[in-house]
């Protein structure tokens, strides 16, 4: 990470602003008076590009980038060869190439981030889509799923919504690996089902909850070294080979530690400060004998390896209680520069700074020196873009080494930094946890106004870097501080963006919740324009009953949409020959008796139509996949005139035919209604009656009279009105052809036809 350039005094502190998409929202972050939110137009929504393998790929926001994902993983001391792992390795290669998912169990210090190291780089050709590296310290699992839509996909400032980042995710195949997840079982099920072409390697935290009862993720324990294995990495880092006194030592820690493979890092941590005390004693009896000689002659061993032996066996090794904590001992044998660091990290809970930060917090110039010689001694590891303690190392260094004031000034320095314009997102991203430290530190001495500055200056920048479960922590901290500090203006703006980000994630009853707040106490501030701010957040949650927008509407009409959607009517339904009748019709009580006017049509043959009208609303979302029925009285949308073997001038008859039944139709239910074409936007006159083709039902007669019928179609589905008369209910025609006429129906509902 770079430090940023130019004359940094010259530039105040201001709040980083931007946009960003979240799913159908485009998100305007930074605002004077808050964060706010609004439907996206579709031309400006990002349109996602698969990263090919043989492109560099753009790893999350946090990582450095690699050539087939972000550099995520702890590495060993000098990144040493795995001992002792070939077993496992080969293992996990072939459970991966089979497609199924591993979760890594062991104790802390047992390898596993060095484990996940080797396995990722040997799996780069098993999997279309190669290797993703994710770090999952202090990530949710929204977080890294979309790390992994970063890693696989060319979007930048685009978070996509839970639905359009599956169907993303579902086409990738690759292994996934994961390092120092802290996911629950239900958030690893989820993490599993969204990439579903996945394969994932996760190595989780100790005391991590079991998966689910049959859960498609499987355990690998990752053990101790054998001995052999843990005499030769304590004789490689130490630097030189053992004595017999240090080889019985090892073994000892070996039978105490289970070959955890940390404890023995940290033994030749300890050799070397040994080593260190061992010289100082050489140095010390050469000055001695240089400055007052020998009276007879020399009295030193010529050989300066027997001589460095002797002064060897005169330093005590540690004892097995010593080096099963050797926090405390490591820490008191590091330079000055280290333990400055080392103190810094203790104070901001576990979180290293990287270099860049270190000489204006803490007066560290050689700051990679420090860092390193840190990762040498055991006592921090390199993960996701910065370093971290060891597991353990913090309670055994807390009581020990207190903050001695190595924070004042933090907040106020990054707060400066987060809005830098030379500084990035990706380097805002990979301190977040850093920055999350500080806050925790300021919070617990009592420095709220601090704490509030940060907060302020740190929340919009980390909405940018999409970094959102971090966004959402300092947005809980600055909201306790400015409630603890008892400033109004300040709780207001938390609550606001508070209610921004829960819209941002889809709840929406958190949102109303914080947004109300903020509202409120804005309102009693008197400041206006955060209360129109929140007004028009809450007019965006309560439009619609507050469904968010999730794609732009159709422009152009219903109409387009309907022919498209008659137009991808698969074969098989046009193929249907047979005729159907829908017979709907109205009650009305005329003396007692139930009388309805019947509205009947009848459907051509290359139309299908689904037995309950009403069931086919039109969905801007999905309708175009299924076929659209026709409804009744309208043509077909594709061809002019009349439908191929239909009888003429049928399709636009509200009335009965003049052949009825005398039987009433039991399955005509007076509840439904005829639907008019959704389609049509005009009235149709009455076409020109012809004479029925052999086989066809007889079409109806004018009544000498009545005015002639019209049809008023809708955009909608909307019933036609049938011509009242004092008709009894429906009866149900039959095939039969019958002479030109017109039927009646007598009170007693006895139809009789007059020629």
């Amino acid at each position: 990470m770079a430090q940023p350039s130019g004359e940094f005094r010259q530039e105040a502190v201001r709040t980083r602003g931007g946009e960003l998409v979240s799913g159908g929202l485009l998100v305007g972050v930074g605002a004077p008076d808050g964060s706010e939110a609004r439907p996206c137009p579709e031309e400006w929504r990002p349109r996602p590009r698969r990263i090919e393998r043989s492109e560099p790929a753009r790893g999350p926001v946090g990582g450095v980038g690699r050539a087939v994902g972000p550099l995520a993983l702890g590495s060993g001391p000098a990144d040493l060869p795995l001992l002792d792992r070939e077993a496992d390795i080969a293992e996990l290669l072939g459970l991966l190439a089979e497609g199924r998912s591993i979760r890594l169990v062991g104790q802390a210090g047992s390898g596993r981030s060095a484990l996940l190291a080797a396995v990722a780089a040997a799996a780069a050709d098993i999997a279309p889509g190669g290797v993703v590296q994710l770090c999952g310290h202090r990530r949710t699992a929204a977080d890294l799923l979309q790390d992994l839509f970063a890693a696989t996909h060319q979007a930048p400032g685009y978070r996509p919504d839970p639905g359009r980042l599956a169907a993303h995710l579902a086409e990738v195949g690759a292994v996934v690996v994961i390092d120092a997840a802290e996911l629950s079982g239900a958030e690893l099920e989820h993490l599993l089902a969204t990439a579903p072409g996945c394969a994932f390697l996760v190595a989780v935290t100790p005391g991590s909850p079991p998966p689910a009862a049959g859960s498609r993720i499987q355990d690998h324990l990752v053990a101790g070294l054998s001995r052999p294995a843990c005499l030769a990495l304590t004789a490689r880092l130490a630097g030189r080979p053992l004595d017999v006194a240090e080889k019985a030592w090892a073994v000892d820690l070996w039978f105490e530690s289970e070959g955890l493979p940390l404890r023995f890092v940290q033994a030749a941590a300890l050799l070397r400060q040994r080593d260190v005390a061992v010289d100082a004693l050489v140095a010390a009896e050469d000055d001695r004998m240089d400055v007052f000689g020998a009276v007879d002659g020399p009295v030193r061993d010529p050989d300066p390896a027997v001589r460095e032996d002797a002064l060897r066996r005169t330093v005590p090794l540690p004892s097995v209680a010593e080096t099963a904590s050797p926090a405390v001992r490591l820490a008191e044998g590091l330079s000055e520069s280290a333990q400055a660091v080392l103190r810094l990290a203790v104070a901001l809970g576990g979180e290293c700074p990287t270099a860049p930060h270190l000489p204006a917090l803490i007066d560290v110039g050689q700051g990679e020196a420090a860092l390193a010689e840190l990762a040498d001694a055991g006592l921090t590891v390199s993960i996701g873009g910065h370093h971290r303690l060891t597991a353990g190392a913090l309670e055994l260094l807390a009581p020990h080494w207190p903050a001695r004031g190595c924070v004042d000034g933090a907040a106020q320095h990054f707060a400066w930094w987060v809005g830098h314009s030379s500084v990035t997102l990706e380097q805002i991203a990979a301190e977040a946890e850093v920055l999350i430290g500080v806050l925790v530190a300021d919070r617990t001495a009592g420095r709220h106004e601090a704490v509030i500055r940060l907060a302020r200056a740190a929340a919009p920048a980390l909405a940018l870097a999409l970094r959102w479960g971090a966004w959402e922590r300092v947005l809980q901290l600055g909201q306790e501080a400015a409630r603890r500090a008892g400033s109004p203006s300040d709780q207001a703006w938390f609550h606001h963006e508070a209610g921004v980000h829960a819209i941002c994630v889809q709840q929406p009853s958190r949102a109303i919740a914080e947004l109300e707040t903020a509202l409120t106490l804005r309102a009693a501030a008197g400041e206006q324009r955060g209360v129109a701010a929140a007004r028009r957040m809450l007019d965006l949650l309560r439009a619609e009953g507050r469904q968010l927008p999730a794609a732009a509407p159709v422009a152009g009409g219903r109409a387009p949409v309907i022919r498209k959607i008659a137009a991808r009517v698969p074969a098989r339904l046009k193929s249907s020959r047979r005729r159907r009748v829908v017979v709907v019709s109205t009650a009305v009580l005329t003396l007692g008796v139930l009388g309805t006017a019947v509205a009947m049509s009848l459907t051509g043959p290359d139309e299908h139509r689904p037995k309950d009208p009403h069931s086919g609303r039109l969905d801007e979302g999905g309708a175009q996949d299924a076929p659209f029925p026709q409804p009744s009285g309208s043509p077909s949308p594709g061809a002019s005139g009349t439908a191929p073997g239909s009888p003429a001038g049928q399709s636009g008859s509200p009335e009965p035919s003049g052949s009825a039944s005398a039987s009433h139709s039991a399955s005509a239910s007076p509840t439904k209604k005829p639907s008019s074409s959704p389609g049509a936007t005009e009235s149709q006159g009455p076409q020109q009656s012809q004479p029925p083709a052999p086989g066809q039902p007889q079409p109806p007669a004018p009544q000498p009279g009545q005015p002639q019928p019209t049809q008023t179609h809708q955009p909608g589905p909307q019933p036609t009105s049938p011509k009242p008369t004092g008709s009894t209910p429906t009866s149900t025609p039959t095939p039969t052809p019958t002479p030109t006429g017109t039927a009646t129906v007598s009170p007693s509902g006895t139809p009789s036809g007059t020629p």
